[in-house]
């Protein structure tokens, strides 16, 4: 039996072997969420004219001072039109939040500071108003160009695209996007013991649970699932199953399950017999029956086939090479400094406890999440974070810190 690979070394293997996959042009409304491919420049100005930052009137701020000031109003400059008036000395224009600054006006009075305090929709413009507070120049408007100018940096490469993102751009008027291509993951799933969730359960028989937490997995973490199968533990039905996924093109083959020593884990043996094995087990837990190669020149990782462990080997291995192919930082992971309530403890090897982490008396404090057995769902439905008990370690007391991942956070 070979000796374990430790963590990091595993993870080093497999990230040498993936790049940055190649760009691609999507939509805007379609971007949420994508890595972009190349930085994003201003391609003009922010707010691109001269605008009004509130309801009330154009005016010369020197003629507010000193207050109060009557002023003549010449004219309406509703958000939206170009205007067409100019003002002179004493005059005023009434004008709406985001209108263009009219010539001759150098600062914006809020209706709040005039005599006529509400704009009444159904009125014309008044006459004349009254200042009651004098302004300065520059006062409640938003110059050419305040927020961004021409050229500024505003979106780096390797940015997931958040909402606001999204905004930004289209107020430059984009409507496409260059990002990143998906990683296209095939997700093989081996069992006699399998039947997929909606079927009657007999004896013997347990529902699928991998193929839809693992398949969720590659879609939260930006990839996708271009192919998804679930065959007994026979050779030759997995070897079908191999060739039809490869049918679809895909940058990673992910499979659950057939990868431990049992009497019919056939995956590994297919991996061995007709690609190349590269990496198998690991010094984790759980996840010690971890296999990396490759079947016909594809990437192919094999996780174990119990759920926690599964889990946990995708969050260690899996997630760091999806972000490797978005080109995104690969162990990028929001982590925090945690007080263990409770002893932790392990059989040495880098381990990944499912923990509930909660804020009490102005530190993190992190405790055990449900029993920590392989198979035990409930464990990681309950957690928000796994915690990490350095390998060589077999024992963290209560009170000691301790690294973990939050489970539940923003990835981006």
């Amino acid at each position: 039996m070979p000796e374990l690979t430790s963590v990091k070394d595993a993870l080093g293997q497999l990230l040498s072997a993936f790049n940055r996959l190649p760009a691609e042009n999507v939509s805007l409304a379609r971007a949420l969420g994508r890595v972009l491919a190349e930085g994003v420049s201003a391609p003009l100005d922010l707010p691109p004219f001269t605008n009004s930052g509130m309801d009330g009137y154009a005016v010369r701020a020197a003629d507010t001072h000193p207050a109060p000031q009557t002023l003549t109003v010449i004219g309406d400059i509703p958000a939206g039109l170009t205007p067409e008036l100019k003002l002179y000395p004493g005059q005023a224009a009434r004008i709406m939040t985001g209108a263009m600054l009219p010539e001759g006006a150098d600062a914006v009075i809020p209706i709040e500071y005039t005599d006529q305090p509400v704009f009444d929709p159904n009125q014309a413009f008044p006459h004349s108003i009254t200042a009651r507070q004098s302004v300065q120049p520059g006062d409640f408007i938003r110059p050419l160009g305040q927020d961004i100018r021409t050229g500024q940096a505003v979106l780096p490469a390797g940015r997931r695209l958040r909402a606001q993102d999204l905004g930004l751009l289209a107020s430059f008027g984009f409507t496409t996007l260059k990002v990143v291509r998906r990683p296209r993951v095939a997700l093989l799933s081996t069992g006699d013991e399998l039947v997929e969730p909606g079927l009657p359960l007999p004896p013997g028989k347990i529902h699928n649970s991998n193929s839809v937490m693992l398949g969720a997995l590659v879609r939260q973490f930006g990839g996708k699932v271009c192919f998804q199968s679930t065959v007994p533990d026979q050779p030759q039905a997995i070897r079908e199953m191999f060739a039809r996924a490869l049918e679809q093109s895909p940058d990673l083959l992910i499979t659950s399950a057939g990868v431990s020593v049992g009497a019919f884990d056939y995956v590994r043996d297919c991996i061995e017999t007709d690609g190349q094995l590269t990496l198998w087990r690991v010094n984790m837990r759980p996840g010690k029956p971890l296999a990396f190669g490759s079947y016909q020149q594809i990437p192919v990782i094999g996780l174990p086939g119990n759920p926690v462990s599964a889990f946990a080997t995708f969050q260690v291995f899996v997630v760091p090479v999806l972000h490797t192919l978005l080109g995104l930082p690969a162990e990028s992971r929001p982590q925090v400094t945690v007080t263990l309530s409770e002893t932790i403890e392990s059989d040495g090897r880098e381990t990944y406890a499912r923990a509930l982490v909660t804020w009490q008396d102005g530190a993190w404090h992190a405790r055990l999440a449900e029993h920590q057995g392989s198979g035990n769902l409930l464990s990681l439905v309950r957690a928000n974070a796994l915690l990490i008990v350095p390998s060589g370690v077999k024992s963290l007391p209560a009170q000691a810190q301790a690294t973990a991942w939050w489970l539940n956070a923003d990835l981006s």
